[in-house]
Formats: C-alpha cells, sequence, structure tokens
C-alpha cells in the first residue's frame, strides 16, 4: 500500500515536473525572435530557468521512478525503448545548454537590440521535436514494447 502510494506519488512529481519542463520549452519557442530587447531578454533567462528546473526535477523523480519506486530497475534497464528514451533527453540536455548560456549572459540586459543567431531558434524548435518524441517512446514502453 505505501509502496504504491509512493509510486504514484512520485509518477506525479515527474509529470508535474515534465509539464514545467515542455510548457516553458513552448514558451521559449512563442517568444523568441530574430531580434529581442532587454526586457525579453531578461524574461527569457526567468522562463529559461524554469524549464532547467523542470529538466532537473523530471530527471530526479524518473531516476526515483527507475531505481526506488515502481517496478524493479531490471524492468526499465534491459528494454532498449527505456535506453532510447534516456538517450533523447540526454540529447534535449545538450541541444538546450547553448540557449541556455545565451540567456544566462544576457539575463541583465538592458539593451534596445539584441540579436538571436538563428541557428539558436533552429536548436529551440529541435528541442520540441525531441521532447515530441519521448512521450512516444513512454508510451511505447507502457505497453510493453521492448520488453523480454
Amino acid at each position: 500500500m505505501i509502496g504504491s502510494m509512493m509510486y504514484s506519488l512520485f509518477r506525479l512529481l515527474h509529470f508535474a515536473a515534465l509539464f514545467l519542463f515542455a510548457g516553458a520549452l513552448l514558451i521559449e519557442n512563442m517568444a523568441i525572435k530574430p531580434t529581442i530587447n532587454g526586457e525579453d531578454a531578461r524574461n527569457l533567462a526567468k522562463v529559461d530557468r524554469a524549464c532547467g528546473l523542470g529538466a532537473l526535477l523530471s530527471f530526479l523523480f524518473g531516476l526515483v521512478l527507475w531505481l526506488w519506486v515502481g517496478k524493479p530497475a531490471a524492468f526499465y534497464s534491459a528494454n532498449p525503448v527505456f535506453h532510447a528514451k534516456l538517450g533523447l533527453f540526454f540529447l534535449l540536455l545538450a541541444l538546450a545548454a547553448w540557449p541556455a548560456l545565451f540567456f544566462h549572459r544576457h539575463r541583465h540586459s538592458r539593451q534596445e537590440s539584441i540579436a538571436v543567431p538563428g541557428a539558436l531558434r533552429i536548436m529551440l524548435r529541435l528541442e520540441l521535436v525531441v521532447m515530441l518524441e519521448i512521450p512516444i517512446l513512454a508510451f511505447l514502453m507502457a505497453r510493453g514494447i521492448g520488453s523480454s
């Protein structure tokens, strides 16, 4: 009973963190333009911090679900779909590094005009594409795909 409650709690926390991560990423994509001003840069830096917090919490809660609560760790560890899901998550983090540095660098900016590199905007779009693939893999895992 307690184990089931812990599993449910951590699943809920994991989903909430993922929604924070995805929502902040969506806001970044909607707000980014070829040129932003200082206020936009400060706001995007705040949104990016929320995005990073969502990523960190989703990783930590996912780790708890994988190793300590719910199904045995071997259930996930032996599943190639799970490995693909983890790989996409780490790809997502790698894609997020440069935009995060850009937003961090301009978080106190008072400039009238800040040029946003086109490649940075493309990376933000790629993050969304990768983010959309992860729940598909989670759905496949829940249906037993990849299990031996």
